[in-house]
């Protein structure tokens, strides 16, 4: 252990701590005193290092004792960096393709080294509002998402091995608090911590407030989200914890995770996707009109849900006969039964997948923190249009989820709004 106790880590004293522990100091060559080191930690909560030697380079993440877009008025728990290292070492072993490499932890300093991911890798949300079509995506986080999801669920494991790794992430309590207030909570009643496009989204964002129907249903989803440990999800899967290259995909940032409903993370990453596609008019110019881009983006969505289940269902096939508790191979024994409990299982993950997606959508609009896809649009006035277009399709979508069968609807349901 480098130092005996936590403090916050400058440029300075990261290379002191570099020097102090083998497992990094390899990692990068002899003369550790030419070390580069550029803090591109753009984030709400933590501080990233990018650390470059003669020989090799690393990302150093240190999670602070509060958040960090907002200051020590809002104090948030360093032990997210344990639950953030052990959820990318347990994604990174059932997805190691998409996952970076964990090389050292330090759980005093809330200190976690990782594989620095190097251009052209950018955040998938930048390559979004850029307007760069990403070949590879869906085939890529379709394999993380059903990988995670099935190996951390009880299709694939026993209900004490589940349980067991529930009770631990049990742990990562303020995190998940956050997410209740920011999501569940907040764009539902007056919070200081709210804000929007104003004067233009004022009524909509009254509107939100005043919404039974709207209340009734994110009540339930608030009770999925805080009671039913489904999988290990990321827990913050937008556009923004996701780097890419034409043929690579990286998920980051996991310090979110928890044992939750599975249609939190596909509905996060789909939800986000949706909000890139309605802030395409708002940096379309001149005669890149971004048309096709939409549509590329609408194939994305529909991409990722489809090759999701149809990896998802294979990985079920193929374990079947495994150690999963949640269909005995005693009782789900026969071809058209398996067929049945998979129909009703993924009907119900849409449902979720919907809800929760437009959930998020409904919290970058009115609730706190936004995204850059929308909050990049300079003018205001275009900024709102586009913004009301998101916000009109998820209240509809919230609502109305369960009337909806295909992904290939929700992709009508997006392409239709006016």
């Amino acid at each position: 252990m480098a130092f005996s106790e936590f403090r916050p880590l400058d440029e300075k004293t990261l290379v002191d701590y570099v020097k102090a522990v083998p497992a990094l100091s390899s990692k990068l060559g002899g003369n550790l005193d030419d070390l580069t080191i550029k803090e591109v930690g753009d984030g709400n909560l933590n501080f990233v290092y990018i650390v470059i030697g003669s020989s090799g380079s690393l990302v150093i993440k240190q999670a602070l004792p509060y958040i960090r877009c907002i200051g020590e008025s809002w104090p948030m728990t360093k032990e997210r960096a344990y639950f953030e290292a052990v959820t990318l070492k347990e994604h990174g072993r059932w997805c190691p393709n998409n996952v970076p490499e964990v090389f050292h932890f330090d759980r005093t300093m809330s200190l976690i080294a990782m594989r620095y991911l190097e251009p052209p890798h950018i955040i998938l949300r930048k390559g979004l509002i850029a307007g760069v079509e990403y070949p590879l995506l869906a085939e890529h986080i379709s394999d993380y998402m059903a990988n995670t999801l099935f190996y951390t669920s009880l299709i694939y494991r026993s209900t004490t091995e589940h349980k067991k790794a529930v009770a631990e992430f049990c742990g990562n309590v303020e995190l998940c608090r956050l997410t209740e207030q920011v999501v569940f909570s907040d764009p539902y009643k007056v919070s200081e911590y709210n804000h929007w496009t104003s004067p233009y989204l004022d009524e909509d964002a009254e509107a939100v407030r005043n919404d039974d129907g709207l209340k009734v249903e994110i009540a339930e989803l608030k009770s999925k989200f805080c009671e039913r440990s489904q999988a290990l999800i990321h827990g913050d899967l937008h556009t923004g914890s996701v780097m890419v290259t034409h043929d690579s995909t990286q998920v980051i940032d996991p310090e979110f995770a928890f044992y939750g409903p599975m249609g939190f993370d596909i509905g996060a990453f789909l939800g986000n996707l949706i909000l890139a596609y309605f802030a395409q008019d708002g940096h379309a110019v001149g005669e890149n009109d971004r048309k096709n881009y939409k549509e590329w983006i609408l194939k994305t969505i529909e991409d990722t849900w489809n090759l999701f289940r149809k990896k998802f269902t294979a990985l079920w096939d193929k374990h079947k006969d495994g150690s999963g508790e949640a269909y005995l191979p005693a009782i789900y024994n026969n071809p058209e039964l398996q067929l049945l409990v998979q129909k009703k299982y993924f009907e119900d993950l849409l449902h979720d997948t919907v809800g929760f997606g437009s959930a998020k959508m409904i919290r970058r609009i009115v609730g706190v923190a936004h995204v850059e896809d929308l909050e990049s649009i300079a003018d205001p006035s275009k900024r709102a249009t586009c913004e009301k277009r998101a916000l009109c399709l998820a209240k509809m979508l919230l609502k109305e989820r369960r009337k909806f069968h295909d992904i290939s609807e929700i992709v009508s349901a997006v392409r239709n709004v006016q």
